[in-house]
This record gives C-alpha cells, structure tokens and sequence, in this order.
C-alpha cells in the first residue's frame, strides 16, 4: 500500500522514501543501520545539560548495568525521570537516545536517566526489564544526590521503551519497589498475540511493521512462545488483568501504526482500573514518524511531551 492510500500526513509521506528501511529478521543489518542514521545526524546542542555515565549494580547475578545521567543547569524542581530507550526490544543504546534525552532534560528542567539494557534475542525477557528495574532502584535509592525526591520520579519510553515502562510500574507495585510518580508510554509495545485490527492491517507501514513486531516478539520471549499462555504480563502489559493503584498515565499512540490499538486498548484498560489516563491518537502519523521533526504534527507531538513532563512536576 502506498502512502497516499494510507493517508499520510503531507509532511510525513514526502518523506518516507528518504527514511532507511528496517528488516529486523536481519538483525546485525538492522542495528548498523540505526548506528549510521544517527552519525549522520547532527551533533546536539548540550547547552544547559551536563552528563555522565556510570555502571550500577545488575540484577543478582547478572552484570553491572550502564545509566547515562542528564542533570539540567537550571532545575525547575525536585522531580526526575527514568527513560527506557525503544528499539523492538532488539535495538538501541544510549548514544541513540542522547539527543532526545538532552533536549528533554533541557527542556522540562529535571535529571534524566536512562538504561542500557540488555538486548534480546542475546538477553531475552525477563533480562532487559530486570535491568530497568535495576536502574530505576539505583535511581530512587541516590535520588537525593540528585537533587531529585525520590516520590517524584517519571517513568518514560517510546515504543518497546513504552511497553518496558509498563511492565516496570507493574513490577515495581507487585514488588513493593520504588514508588513511580507517572508513566509515559508512547506507542507502547504490550501485547504479544498480534490480533488487534491494526497489527494485522499494517504490514508495509514506514519504519515498523506486523512483520518487525513478529521477530520482536519471538527475540524477547523466545520463538513459539509469544501468543501462548506462558507469557507474562509483566513482558506484555496488555495481559494484566489487575491494573489497580498503577501510576497515573500518558498513552500516545500513532495512525497507522501497528501497535496502535494495542496502545488504546492499554490506556483504556488502565481508566477502566481507576487509573488516570490521558490519551492522544496523532492523524496522519506512523510508528517513529517524530524522526521528521520538521513536519508540524511532530512538532504538537514533542510540544505535548514536554508539556505533559513538566506539569506532572508543578506544584
């Protein structure tokens, strides 16, 4: 299907020819490719944000796990937020998210730290979400040092980071760890079973597809296994059938993007449970399409964001 079929935004099908292509059934392929498009973007202005990266303790008897710590020159406040960067599950580091966690640092006034998690298939579940679990406990218990109240610390992510961020607050409640103020999910990836009308309707969507999240699944839980009863909520959110005394939530979601009704049957699930939702479908957009910056429904999307962030901290 083209894009005009799919009925991009203007600004966005202009540029999807340009936009690399992901196969991540060719994993090494993949990964470099992400690696190149962001050498070749410019370096970010780090004005007003000092950081550092430092080793943790892993979860028991797994090694140690690498944050990056963004402090803002001038805070607005004593809050904080935890970031899981995305990538299927399969993907990403912390160098590719070092420009959006400078300018969210830099723009909501507020420490930011992110994880370098372990990577499936080589690391799959429960692997990279005990190893944000281990973050965000190194996080809460030195949030002092800081400057940040450990009762006021933002979960965020973005695709797989969204859906790693639910399983989070689900383990951090279960578990009676630390507390989490609020959950930003952003075209969180939670369900496993691939039945909802928009995964089985995209499968030629820019940048992340029915086929993609097909190899994302079987790396993380392991071929065979998604689908069936052995998955745990806490690897696919969209499982859980108890979804009370979560956070309070943020659920964006794209068009045309595959997980798009996964992410609005999440948000919905959690208001049925009591929790508070906001929700935000974005017209004529697909999974990643805030990589066109330029284009103004990227623009309202990195707005809201930020807006979003920083009212959770007035106050």
């Amino acid at each position: 299907m083209t894009t005009t079929e799919y009925g991009l935004d203007p600004e966005l099908a202009a540029v999807v020819p340009a936009l690399p292509v992901l196969d991540v059934s060719d994993l090494p392929t993949a990964r470099a490719t992400l690696t190149e498009l962001r050498k070749a973007l410019p370096a970010p202005d780090e004005t007003g944000v000092t950081w550092s990266t430092v080793r943790v303790p892993g979860p028991e008897g797994a090694p140690e796990v690498s944050l990056r710590i963004y402090r803002p020159d001038r805070p607005s406040g004593p809050g904080g937020i935890y970031d899981i960067h995305g990538g299927g599950f399969v993907m990403g580091d912390l160098d590719g998210s070092h420009a959006a966690n400078v300018a969210l640092c830099r723009a909501v006034g507020v420490p930011v730290v992110t994880v370098d998690y372990r990577l499936a298939p080589e690391t799959p579940f429960p692997g990279p979400l005990e190893d944000c679990y281990a973050g965000l406990s190194w996080f809460a218990e030195h949030a002092a040092d800081l400057g940040v109240d450990p009762g006021r610390i933002a979960i965020h992510g973005v695709s797989a980071g969204g859906g790693l961020c639910a399983g989070l607050a689900l383990l951090a409640r279960d578990r009676g760890g630390p507390a989490i103020a609020f959950q930003f999910l952003s075209v969180p990836e939670v369900d496993d079973r691939l039945e909802t009308p928009s995964m089985r309707a995209y499968v030629d969507t820019p940048i992340w597809n029915r086929p993609n999240a097909v190899v994302s699944w079987d790396s993380y839980l392991g071929a065979g296994v998604p689908g069936t009863d052995a998955v745990s909520p806490y690897a696919a959110p969209a499982r859980a059938t108890d979804l009370t005394g979560l956070p309070p939530a943020y659920v964006s979601v794209m068009a045309f993007d595959p997980l798009r009704d996964e992410g609005l049957a999440y948000a919905l699930a959690l208001q049925a449970a009591g929790v508070p939702v906001e929700l935000h479908l974005f017209p004529g957009t697909f999974h990643g399409s805030s990589l066109i910056a330029d284009a103004a429904v990227s623009k309202r999307e990195l707005v809201e964001r930020y807006s979003v962030l920083s009212k959770i901290f007035q106050g």
